[in-house]
């Protein structure tokens, strides 16, 4: 007996400006197919095989449906890719314009991928691009047509498995319908894409020190920080990195936040948009605070609920970090 084909959808939610959008995204996408699953922090993955017997229509249609629900309720524009498995959809909503929608029927997947560039592969980093660049493999048809031999030469048993995989378009992941994990998430899209980095340096100092407000006014701690960069062509980076214990202090999550900026190497990147996201959430009276022998820090943090007070009285501005003052 044959497997049944999937058909699933990886939607790019377009300026969504909450966490509660997003969540009120994700509900509606529900009401299509129970088979949803979030992608942090502006994209949803939907496993359309068992919904289009119910609403009677092609998987392309019920894509178009699925945008124009999360238009017409929520004003949130979608570029979308649709495909017979995560990791193809997603590599087709990528190369979707704004309120465009991206078919790659498996049939034609192997054609589809084979004069796309090897970067557009998910997990293919600037070594790797490099690596690849060197022997003259730009494309992923070039990667398909090497000998797997040699491609452990170049990369290693391991990633070239791996490699060779995903250039075949293969991947077995599910969606996985789930609760998105608790998380506070903070962005900012530059009023033009930027190659400054002391403007980068500045809008994560910024977005750090808003997780560090919002934690404590929840009375919170992280234990993890994620930071997406979005480029001008549409791409994104993403690092993550968990804290040396859990915090709402903003000079330690400034200091992950900028470590994280910093393994990015952005010197020549056309930057759009930052976002942090703090996760591994749990009450601030249940976390331990590790003891420190410097009387600075005790200080430090004093200043800080100072500040927080001001802010609550006076307007989140009322206090900034002096580097991101006007």
């Amino acid at each position: 007996m044959g497997t049944r084909q999937r058909h699933i959808a990886h939607l790019h939610l377009h300026d969504v400006r909450s966490e509660a959008q997003y969540g009120n995204a994700i509900e509606l996408m529900s009401d299509i197919t129970p088979h949803v699953q979030a992608v942090p922090p502006n994209a949803v993955q939907l496993d359309l095989t068992s919904a289009l017997r119910y609403f009677d229509l092609s998987p392309y249609d019920v894509v178009q449906l699925a945008k124009l629900k999360l238009k017409a309720l929520y004003g949130i524009d979608c570029s979308a890719g649709l495909a017979g498995n995560r990791m193809l959809a997603a590599m087709a909503a990528d190369a979707s314009a704004p309120g465009e929608t991206t078919w790659v029927p498996t049939a034609d997947a192997a054609d589809w991928l084979y004069p796309r560039p090897v970067t557009a592969l998910p997990g293919i980093g600037r070594a790797t691009a490099e690596t690849l660049g060197r022997y003259g493999l730009h494309t992923i048809g070039q990667v398909v047509e090497l000998p797997a031999g040699t491609l452990q030469r170049l990369l290693g048993a391991g990633p070239a498995r791996l490699l060779a995989e995903r250039a075949r378009g293969h991947d077995l992941r599910p969606v996985t319908p789930a609760e998105p994990a608790a998380h506070l998430l903070a962005d900012l899209v530059l009023e033009r894409d930027s190659l400054d980095p002391a403007q980068h340096h500045r809008a994560v100092l910024g977005l750090a020190d808003r997780i560090g407000q919002r934690l404590r006014g929840e009375s919170q701690v992280a234990g993890r920080l994620t930071l997406t960069v979005r480029y001008a062509d549409r791409s994104s980076t993403t690092r993550t990195r968990a804290l040396p214990e859990p915090t709402d202090h903003s000079p330690a999550l400034t200091a992950a936040a900028l470590g994280l900026l910093a393994s990015l190497g952005l010197q020549r990147a056309r930057v759009r948009a930052f976002a942090i996201r703090a996760d591994g959430l749990r009450p601030a009276d249940s976390a331990y605070r590790q003891l420190s022998l410097d009387p600075g820090d005790d200080r430090a943090r004093a200043a800080e609920a100072a500040a927080d007070r001001a802010r609550r009285r006076f307007g989140p501005r009322a206090i900034r970090p002096v580097t991101l003052a006007d």
